[in-house]
């Protein structure tokens, strides 16, 4: 995702065109009065917050945002600071505070490992909040939400996209089954799980209110959503020939028009209908179907082999010694020197101990969210 300024009162966007004027704004003040009276609770009003961050609009303002996404993560905070536009001058600056965050979060915690694709949350949260508190709820999200792409190989991500298709056999079983005559995997959603859309999106109003979604919700969310997207384009699937090529290559072109609040809601109700504890076996099953199909799948193993830290940042590195082959990712665009201690401090970190498995820390993160945030 292309580095772009704070959009401040217009990220939420119109979230309810069918409105006049002043019904759209009557209920847009209603909602800021409720989150702030949430806000304002003694103790705050947490599962009011987490409400508010589903329902239709989100949170409405990175100004609000920058108060309600540390309540979500519970993270304690002082006043944070404000949020302003970012002109194009500042950018450089911005990207030292990327990689500053970056390393600082791997340095604390030496059992996380840098991914591709990290620095695309990173830099959402940098935009929004500023890098103070950037750093505390990425943190935050790293132990948490995040936990499982960070282990040291892929297989906790691979488990938790096994989830994508017993949820869509659930609802369309004839889009399952062409789906799987077709062989096209899931690796598509990959970019989409591991970044949170954010990699994937360009309009940054569309990834702030996803986050706003995902903050409040399950960390099992993002893969609920990419189900809807493709339960949402079914007739395009359907059209398709049914091989692999052609359906990855539709799926993984993303729509950038999508009716998200649609989508969001009906999420929530799939994570209501099918939770992961029904799911769990069923994509247990398709990890274990997959064990000797995956090595042969060379563009999963390509791309798994991209993610790990070490591959990233060995490649980085060697960019440094010939800079006619340097690539134009944001986190090369800082000064050598810190770029050589990123480099470092990844293989480094690279070495760590395997995370626990994201059922288990997604089940002890959010419990019962099916009674207090779907009613």
């Amino acid at each position: 995702m292309a580095l772009r300024p704070s959009q401040g009162d217009g990220s939420a966007g119109r979230w309810n065109c069918g409105l006049g004027k002043a019904d759209f704004n009557a209920k847009r003040k209603k909602k800021v009065a409720e989150i702030h009276q949430a806000l304002n609770s003694d103790p705050t009003d947490v599962a009011a917050l987490r409400r508010m961050a589903i329902s239709e609009g989100g949170l409405l303002t990175d100004e609000i945002r920058c108060q309600v996404w540390p309540k979500l993560l519970n993270v304690n905070t002082c006043e944070p600071p404000p949020v302003s536009s970012m002109p194009d001058e500042q950018r450089e600056g911005l990207q030292e505070e990327l990689i500053d965050i970056i390393l600082l979060i791997l340095d604390r915690n030496p059992q996380l490992h840098y991914y591709q694709g990290y620095h695309d949350i990173v830099v959402t949260f940098l935009l929004v909040v500023g890098e103070r508190l950037a750093t505390s709820l990425v943190e935050k999200l790293s132990t948490h939400h995040l936990r499982d792409f960070m282990d040291p190989t892929m297989d906790n991500t691979k488990h938790i996209l096994n989830y994508l298709m017993p949820i869509i056999d659930q609802v369309n079983p004839e889009l399952h089954d062409f789906m799987q005559s077709a062989e096209v995997g899931t690796i598509f959603a990959l970019s989409w799980l591991i970044t949170w859309f954010g990699h994937v999106l360009s309009d940054f109003r569309h990834v702030v209110r996803l986050y706003d979604f995902f903050l409040a919700c399950h960390p099992l969310m993002p893969i609920y959503f990419a189900a809807v997207i493709v339960l949402y384009r079914e007739q395009e699937v359907l059209d398709c020939d049914c091989d692999m090529a052609s359906v990855h290559h539709l799926l993984s072109q993303i729509p950038q028009d999508l009716p998200y609040e649609t989508l969001i809601s009906r999420a929530g109700d799939l994570f209501v209908q099918f939770p992961p504890s029904e799911l769990a076996r069923e994509a247990a099953a398709q990890q274990e179907a997959e064990r000797t199909a995956a090595s042969t799948f060379k563009d999963f193993e390509l791309a798994s082999a991209q993610q790990r830290p070490d591959m990233v940042l060995r490649q980085r590195f060697r960019g440094l010694l010939r800079p006619e082959t340097r690539t134009k990712d944001v986190l090369t665009k800082p000064r050598t020197n810190r770029f050589v201690k990123l480099a470092v401090m990844g293989l480094t970190v690279a070495l760590g101990a395997a995370a626990l498995a994201v059922v288990k820390s997604a089940l002890e993160w959010a419990p019962k969210f099916q009674l207090q945030l779907f009613p």
